[in-house]
Order: structure tokens, then sequence, then C-alpha cells
């Protein structure tokens, strides 16, 4: 027997901000960064990638540095914190009701974000989503580095990595329903048999008017 599949990105689609600029306050708020500049870098950055122009090198570059001294222990304290008390607050209240749906029915979801896959999976076992995916980072002598496992998560990557998801999988899937809010993502909107786009951004909602494309608007 098929049955559907439901994939979300994460930022600004299941929750109202971008995790990892989330999880970059905290690590300011908790001491762990103390360049004055950090905080105004990292809004740089993503409007880059709002605007599909990120170099995610660049970023992930930019982004691990202030926890290349920590454990991977250390690191998922701090995560668990972050998520706990900055980004599971603000998760769209729509959502809310949709994953205990699916939940409930037994139907399959799945996250795919282009944010790091330790905040990624985080935030999905919060949110009740058993199957998550972020972009993936070789360890070293129990580090986070900067160098990414496997493809990317980001673009045309989420694709990619969702079809690799999917062939290892025994399960067959009759439909693929997409939510998501960027840009970024239309590669896999494109992929999926339906695309919900919530609070879409410019760009994403100039191009719509596609047949099993719906505009959600979330708060």
């Amino acid at each position: 027997m098929t049955k559907p599949l439901y994939v979300f990105d994460l930022d600004e689609t299941l929750i109202k901000a971008d995790s990892a600029m989330i999880w970059n306050e905290f690590l300011v708020e908790k001491g762990i960064v103390d360049d004055a500049n950090f905080l105004t870098e990292d809004q740089r950055l993503m409007a880059l990638y709002s605007h599909g122009r990120l170099d995610m090198d660049d970023y992930l570059k930019f982004a691990m540095a202030p926890i290349a001294h920590l454990s991977l222990g250390e690191v998922e304290k701090l995560v668990n914190e972050c998520v706990d008390k900055w980004i599971a607050p603000k998760q769209f209240r729509q959502s809310i009701p949709l994953l205990e749906q699916l939940n409930k029915q037994g139907v399959d979801t799945l996250i795919i974000s282009a944010t790091v896959s330790f905040i990624v999976e985080a935030v999905a076992r919060h949110l009740g989503v058993e199957q998550s995916m972020g972009i993936e980072l070789v360890t070293e002598d129990d580090r986070y580095t900067t160098k990414v496992s496997g493809v990317p998560s980001y673009r045309e990557g989420k694709v990619t990595r969702l079809e690799q998801w999917l062939s290892a999988r025994d399960e067959t899937y009759s439909e693929i329903h997409f939510y998501t809010d960027s840009i970024n993502d239309l590669p896999l909107c494109e992929r999926a048999d339906y695309a919900y786009l919530v609070n879409p951004c410019p760009r994403l909602k100039a191009i719509a008017d596609r047949p099993n494309w719906t505009i959600l608007h979330w708060d």
C-alpha cells in the first residue's frame, strides 16, 4: 500500500525564524562569541541566502569558528538548551496541529534543511518529526570541522538528498507534499507533487501560480 510523504523545510517554514541565526544569537548570549561584529556578519550572510547567492563553504567557515574548540558532547548540550528555550517557542502555530495530525495518521514526515544537521536533528526531535536531514559535517578528534560530508542539503542538493533517502527506503510513496518559504527550494518544489508556500519570499511568491502550489499565511 502506498502513502504520501510530507517534506518540510525548517527555517521560516515550521518556525518563524532562522534556527541558525537564533543559534548564533544564543552563542553570543552565552559568551561563547565575543566578536562585536559577529551578528552583523551573520545578518549579511543570511541576506545573501535569502536571495539565493550564499556561498555555503564561506558560511560554514564563519558559523563553525566559535565552536571549533568544543567537543561534540558540549555542542549537543548547548544545542538542546538553545532549542528548548530559544527555538521551540517560535514554532508557527498552524504547524502544530498539522504535524500532530500527520503523526496520528501514520504519515511519514521529513525535514530537509540547509542548516547544519546537529541543529536540525534537535529541532526535529522537539517538533515530533522522526526523520530529518541537514548539512552533515565531518568530525575529527571529537570536534566538528567545516568540511561537508556528502551532498549539502542546499538548493538542488535538497533534491539529491531526498532521492538518496527515498532510494534507501522500503516505502513507495504515492505523492510528495513539500512545505517551504524560500526561493532556494524551487528545485524541490518542482520535484514535489504538491508545494505549500508558507509566507513565501517575494521571488517564490512571484511564480506561485502553478498547478498544485498553494500559498499559506502562517503566524
